[in-house]
Order: structure tokens, then sequence, then C-alpha cells
């Protein structure tokens, strides 16, 4: 008759140990493997972004704002700013999921004042929609605004130049903007038109440092145009809103950003807002210094403006990565990689 025998204390812990030795070759390489896919998945979302665009093109001739900034008829001393129509917003009609956004109406201002009222009334449910083409799904994948759908996704001012300036600036999305391609001297294949930059995290509205996370969060002044000094000397963070919290909301937390920074830049953004100025056309206009930054290890996934999609390196040299930038700076830039 064979006599069972169980294993021995010894025999197990032997056996956790390998279970816990192989855990420990696999899970990274199982974590890769997922990051893989996220950083594939965000690739096909500035695809789609960058498909959009071309569309919008050969429809109507020209790119779309990056900002939109009007007069409205109905009430015709209302700050120009508060339309504040993004480039997302007005690639509406271009989206495989066109329909999820088919009710926004862009013939009223985005804001008509400030808190839980802040939206025109007609646009409160459809601006606060979560559209699964706006977010990189390597970040958190959720609302950071209990008002707005947020956003991975901002276009291309230029270089930041002129102090973070959102008026004729050098890249190919700005305030009423129109770029045409032909404008676009420095060619399609070497300017980059949009980029992934992360969601905001932490307390809005702070004077706390702790909230002072470059990967997260932005330093607000009061003053404009920008300056590193005054940057610096910031005491405010995440200033009524946190980054990213709008794909309706173009300006520079949300759906615009520039080269002024290298990609992820350990210097946080830095954001203002004109306030100083009885020109109803600027009043509120933000400026801003945003650069790209993902939750993707080591880069950040661009598009250009040609439609390719790239991912580029941190370390990417600066004058390199600001010359992409620029519609018609004459560098003799080479592709980015």
């Amino acid at each position: 008759m064979s006599i069972r025998r169980g294993a021995t204390l010894v025999e197990v812990l032997v056996i956790v140990a390998l279970v816990g030795v192989l855990v420990g070759i696999l899970l990274p390489t199982l974590q890769a493997a997922r990051e893989a896919v996220r950083r594939t998945s965000c690739g096909n979302n500035v695809r789609q972004l960058g498909l959009a665009l071309a569309a919008y093109e050969t429809a109507r001739g020209r790119y779309p704002v990056g900002a939109e900034s009007r007069e409205w008829a109905a009430r015709r001393r209302f700050p120009h700013q508060f339309f504040r129509w993004s480039t997302l917003a007005h690639l509406t009609p271009y989206y495989e999921e066109h329909r999820l956004l088919a009710d926004l109406d862009l013939s009223v201002p985005l804001f008509v004042g400030f808190g839980s009222a802040a939206v025109t009334p007609e646009n409160q449910a459809v601006v606060a929609r979560t559209v699964p083409l706006f977010l990189c799904p390597s970040d958190r994948g959720g609302p950071v605004s209990p008002l707005f759908g947020p956003t991975n996704y901002a276009f291309s001012s230029g270089s930041g130049a002129g102090g973070g300036t959102p008026f004729d600036a050098d890249g190919m999305f700005f305030i009423n903007s129109a770029i045409r391609p032909r404008h676009v001297l420095d060619g399609l294949s070497k300017t980059v038109a949009l980029s992934e930059s992360t969601l905001g995290d932490g307390p809005v509205a702070s004077a706390d440092p702790s909230a002072a996370d470059a990967a997260t969060a932005y330093a607000f002044i009061f003053y404009t145009p920008l300056s590193e000094a005054r940057c610096g000397n910031a005491g405010n963070w995440n200033f009524t809103d946190l980054r990213g919290f709008s794909w309706a909301n173009g300006e520079y937390r949300t759906t615009l950003y520039n080269h002024h920074r290298s990609p992820n830049d350990t210097t946080i953004d830095c954001i203002a807002a004109l306030m100083t100025t009885t020109d109803i056309s600027r009043l509120y206009a933000g400026y801003g210094w945003r650069a790209a930054r993902s939750r993707h290890p080591g880069g950040v996934t661009i598009g250009l403006a040609d439609g390719a999609v790239r991912f580029v390196s941190d370390s990417v040299d600066p004058e390199l990565w600001q010359a992409a930038a620029t519609r018609a700076g004459g560098e003799a830039a080479a592709m980015l990689e």
C-alpha cells in the first residue's frame, strides 16, 4: 500500500520563492506589453485627429482655429474671448464619433459667466461628455472637472515666442487662426500640428507649493506676456481648473500647447490671462508656455501636419523641437523621429 506524503514546509517555501521570482520576471514584461498597447492606441487617436484636420482643410480650404474669439450679436459688449471654441470642437463633423457631439451649438459662446452656470444652457450637456477619442489610455482616462469632458490632445501654436502669446503665433493654431497649407512654408511633413499632454491632478486654485508638480499642474500668474522671471515667482497653481479639463475650450490649459519647453520638461508649465485691457476683443485671452507631456516612458506622441504620427524622445534637441513647431521659420530641420 502506497503512502501519500504532503509537501514539507521547506518545499512549500521553495515553491513560493520560485513563484515570486517568476512574478518578478514576468510582471515588468507584462506591464511593458500593456503600455505598448496603450501607446499604440494613443497614436491611433492622434492619427484620427490628423485625418479630421485633413478632412476639414479639404472641405473649407483652411485648418480650423486654435481658439475662437468673436463678437456675440446678442450682447455686443460681451468679451469676445468667451466664445473660445477649440480646434476639437470645430472638428466635430469630421470624427467617426461625430454623433456623440452632433448637438454642439457653436453659434453661441462657450462661456456666459463663471462658476456652475458658466456654460451656455444649450451646450451644458454636450461639453460635459467624455469622448474616448480625446483621451490617451495611458493617462487617468476620466473627467477632471464636473462641468466638462477632458482631453489629452492639444494643438501647436508654435514656438511659444512673444511670451506665450495666443495671437498671431508662429505655429498652425492660435486665436482666430486661418492657416492654409500654402502658409506652412517649412513643409507639412516637418511641422507639428498636435501632441498629447497630461491631464491635471491635485488641488484647484492652490497657493500650496506642493501642487507644483510639472507632470500634472501649471503655474498661474496675473501678468502678460510671460517671462521666465515672472513664471519662476508664481504663487498660484491650477488656477480655477486642472490642465486638460475641457476638450471644448480653446486655450493653453486645455487644447493649445507650444514648444517653448521640451517634451515632459521638468520645469512646470506657466499660464496667464490678459486682464488689464479695455479691449473686449482681447480681454481674458490666455497666454501660456505649456509643454507636450505624456504618461509614456521616454517621450510623447505627436501628429505632423501631413498626418504622420511620430513618437518623440524627451531628449530631442531643443532647437529641433522648436523648429518643428513653426510653420514658416525657414529652419532646415530634420524630420522628428
